[in-house]
């Protein structure tokens, strides 16, 4: 199957997590990207993050690889005039220019909106930064940790006791990097109908609100201040969240009448059915404390293993608390033959979707080294021979 942005050519111009994400998805779709690095170390990512020192000292660190697949670099230096005009020309050859720099450093390149849209009126430039343009933040540096303090997520993780926590993952780094794609193609799509090519602002902070919908909608509408829940459910129902079991954890999301029912009858509690404090979720609720004392009393005489089997046989939504390494064997994960081994020998994610059934959104194509392509890809865009020996010699590429 042909991919749905084949033949469309994306400027990666970013660095660190949510960037470098964005344009490996949009690879992994289908698009052709080159990705613009420093001349010397490249993307900081190269050299920091993941747990293997060695790979990072070579700048392949595992942290840079998750998100690096299939692309092509080249090294520039963008403050010679001969590294502006190798990024000049590969833009005016683009359709999407991706970059998360502050607004100020790429005013400095003279890669700032008003530029590319004067220079390049087809040009696609999605820019991500911590907080979007305008406003007194636009020019404040941020990573993942400082939006999760900052949109009051970490505030709703965790419990009384523990205090505000981080989420574990860099959640706001690989959601804003499928905003951002999801920015990027309805622009394309856009673009087919107009002629004209935009620029898409992607804020991480509103994307981290945005993660809240439900939480910020119902504070606004009823002034009532989210708390901590810990393991418990945002629903509230007494039947959703985790509990501990004969061996292992259980996670349950019973929150509609028909699953309280299945889960009764899996139980072998069809009493509670017609007990009045359980009857209606309204009961339930006012009996949260009872109800969870049964429940909890019922699964300590099974395995989280075998009471995950016997609920979702009766479809009531169950899972058994999994690490990392368990979810990755699980044969659900292998059915969908998310994870893909690159020729460097990794293993990375790829797209969390399908498209008709295909499960061919593979990388294609290795890990580069930095500035691997650079020959390859002035060659490609018009450079002859001379001309490219030149700009070797006058630092302008690596």
């Amino acid at each position: 199957m042909q991919r749905p942005l084949a033949g469309i050519k994306v400027i990666d111009f970013t660095h660190v997590l949510a960037g470098p994400a964005c344009s490996y998805f949009l690879g992994l779709l289908g698009a052709e990207v080159i990705k613009v690095e420093s001349i010397g170390r490249g993307d900081a990512m190269r050299h920091r993050g993941g747990t293997d020192p060695d790979l990072a000292d070579l700048g392949m660190s595992t942290a840079y690889q998750a998100q690096a697949a299939g692309k092509r670099s080249i090294a520039l230096d963008l403050a010679t005039e001969g590294g502006r005009e190798v990024m000049t020309r590969l833009l005016s050859q683009a359709d999407v220019f991706v970059e998360n720099h502050l607004p100020e450093t790429m005013q400095g390149f003279g890669l700032d909106e008003a530029s590319t849209r004067r220079d390049h009126p087809r040009l696609i430039h999605c820019a991500m930064t911590g907080y979007g343009r305008g406003g007194p933040l636009e020019n404040a540096p941020a990573y993942d940790v400082n939006i999760q303090a900052a949109c009051g997520i970490m505030t709703l993780t965790g419990t009384p006791d523990t205090g505000p926590l981080r989420t574990g993952a860099p959640i706001m780094d690989y959601s804003v990097a499928m905003a951002a794609g999801f920015a990027v193609a309805s622009t394309l799509f856009q673009r087919e109908q107009t002629g004209q090519g935009a620029f898409i602002d992607v804020s991480m902070l509103e994307t981290g609100l945005s993660l809240m919908t439900s939480t910020i909608t119902d504070y606004l509408a009823t002034g009532h201040k989210p708390e901590p829940r810990g393991n418990a459910a945002n629903s509230r129902s007494p039947g959703a969240g985790n509990f501990p079991c004969k061996e292992g954890v259980l996670s349950l999301g019973v929150n509609e009448e028909s699953q309280f029912r299945r889960l009764a009858l899996a139980l072998n509690k069809a009493d509670w059915l017609s007990d009045p404090r359980f009857a209606t979720r309204q009961n339930r609720r006012e009996h949260a404390a009872a109800l969870e004392a049964d429940l909890a009393k019922i699964l300590k005489s099974r395995s989280a293993q075998e009471w995950e089997t016997l609920l979702l046989d009766q479809k009531v939504p169950a899972a058994r608390l999994r690490s990392l390494p368990e979810c990755l064997e699980t044969e659900q994960v292998k059915a969908r033959t998310f994870l893909h081994r690159t020729k460097a020998g990794v293993t990375v994610p790829t797209l969390p979707f399908r498209i008709d059934h295909s499960t061919t959104h593979a990388p294609q194509g290795s890990i580069p080294e930095l500035g691997a392509d650079t020959h390859f890809i002035l060659a490609s865009g018009g450079f002859n021979e001379q001309e490219i020996i030149q700009l070797k010699e006058v630092g302008a590429v690596g």
